[in-house]
């Protein structure tokens, strides 16, 4: 399995478990009738469970082009150093926002959601050269 690939698994995987620490500490807060229920006018979450959301949301908007390019680079031959190099990076910044964003610490969220970028950026180039 090639680098990307294996990227791409670790960050759908990431992505999955991003939903179970927001998950429990909504559950804690509110009660399993309330989570079980509907969720209609349904509160955003405060402190550390509200940023464990938004951090997971952001990172399934990413995710999706992310995969779209390393797949696009897998199926048309043109992975290579570049697209590893890339997917590399775009994993481990996602790993690094979603700590930073739980934690409250807002420029180096900043950063790591530039690196998760400049990742993509990186497969794009194998892409395209």
């Amino acid at each position: 399995m090639t680098t990307d690939l294996l990227m791409l698994i670790s960050s759908a995987v990431l992505c999955l478990a991003l939903a179970l620490p927001y998950s429990l500490g909504f559950m804690l807060e509110r009660g399993l009738y309330i989570m079980a229920g509907n969720r209609e006018d349904f509160p955003p979450g405060k402190g550390w469970v509200g940023r464990s959301h938004r951090a997971h949301l952001n990172m399934v908007e990413n995710l999706i082009p992310f995969a779209a390019l390393v797949l696009a680079a897998h199926v048309s031959g043109k992975a290579d150093g570049w697209s590893a190099l890339g997917a590399q990076i775009f994993f481990y910044s996602r790993l690094a926002h979603a700590v930073v964003y739980t934690a409250g610490i807002p420029w180096l969220r900043t950063l790591a959601y530039i690196g998760g970028l400049l990742g993509c950026a990186l497969v794009l180039y194998a892409l395209i050269r």
